[in-house]
């Protein structure tokens, strides 16, 4: 009777085995999805992240040819402030979102606490794949992040800008450019003028 009772016990924990197993295989393929998905997602937002950067640094630069072309005319006062850029930076952003598998699908300027400020959404060029989730073989990951020039120099007070060119910066000291021949000293650089950053 003991041999009979140990067999009819074996035969009762082979269903209960196998369900166990099939539902930690569940569990596991499930943590496979949930993977792709964040690793998709943050490919996303790396790439986002990089174009928004990458509009804002574009147009940091023209931000300070425009200084240094108006240096005589007086009005370099408005480029050190973050003003007058003509661009969007559209097209670095393009390139920096393709060269991270993803596209661009939408860039806009703004402002974020009165500085010049960038939005780039992304979306991946890949997908998620197949999956036990019905529809993440054609599900992309999309996101979207801010970059803001911000201006890093403050202009020297009772100067008159049309002949004189005083400012100091947050990291490169001060500056002190003669507008009639600017050529006579080393000129600032763009990012000793602004700052480009993620937004907050």
């Amino acid at each position: 009777m003991t041999l009979a009772r140990s067999g009819d016990d074996r035969g009762s924990t082979i269903p209960l085995y196998i369900w166990l197993v099939g539902v930690l295989l569940f569990v596991a393929f499930l943590f496979f999805v949930l993977a792709k998905g964040a690793v998709a997602r943050n490919g996303a937002q790396s790439a986002a992240d990089a174009a928004a950067l990458a509009a804002a640094q574009d147009v940091r630069d023209e931000l300070t040819d425009g200084f240094l072309d108006d240096l005589e005319s007086g009005n370099w006062e408005e480029w050190l402030d973050g003003n007058g850029f003509l661009g969007d930076g559209h097209d670095a952003a393009v390139d920096l979102a393709a060269a991270n598998d993803a596209s661009l699908t939408g860039l806009a300027t703004g402002e974020v606490d009165g500085k010049p400020s960038f939005e780039a959404r992304v979306e991946t060029n890949y997908a998620v794949g197949e999956s036990l989730v019905p529809g993440t073989e054609n599900t992309r990951a999309k996101a979207q992040a801010t970059a803001v020039i911000e201006p890093r120099c403050n202009v020297e007070v009772d100067i008159d800008p049309a002949k004189d060119v005083k400012f100091t910066c947050e990291g490169s000291g001060s500056w002190e450019i003669d507008p009639k021949d600017p050529g006579d000293v080393d000129l600032p650089k763009a990012k000793d003028l602004f700052a480009v950053h993620l937004a907050d």
